[in-house]
């Protein structure tokens, strides 16, 4: 409490009262009634947070689906399992029953 009255007896003898209330009122303006004002701020930083989150997201996905890629290229059995249990694709000569 003592610091604080040093301040504002420092601050009332270099400016006067209506510099400082002035003063305060565009402190006030800035952080609350702007459109960049602290709360917009800190949303901003939130969703740059969630944001960030789901390019780290993507990136391990890439990283998949790549890998899948590759091994899909390489080798036709795994061709053929993959047509087979995504696109329900079947030999000429087989049924298939799909279980629910």
């Amino acid at each position: 409490m003592k610091f604080i009255k040093s301040i504002f007896r420092y601050l009332t003898t270099r400016y006067t009262k209506i510099q400082l209330l002035i003063i305060l009122i565009i402190i006030m303006f800035s952080f609350f009634v702007t459109e960049s004002n602290i709360f917009a701020r800190f949303s901003y930083d939130a969703k740059i947070i969630e944001l960030n989150g789901q390019i780290d997201h993507y990136r391990n996905k890439t990283i998949e689906d790549k890998q899948k890629l590759e091994e899909l290229q390489s080798d036709k059995d795994r061709i053929e399992k993959f047509a087979r249990e995504n696109y329900l694709m079947k030999k000429e000569n087989e049924d298939v029953f799909i279980l629910e």
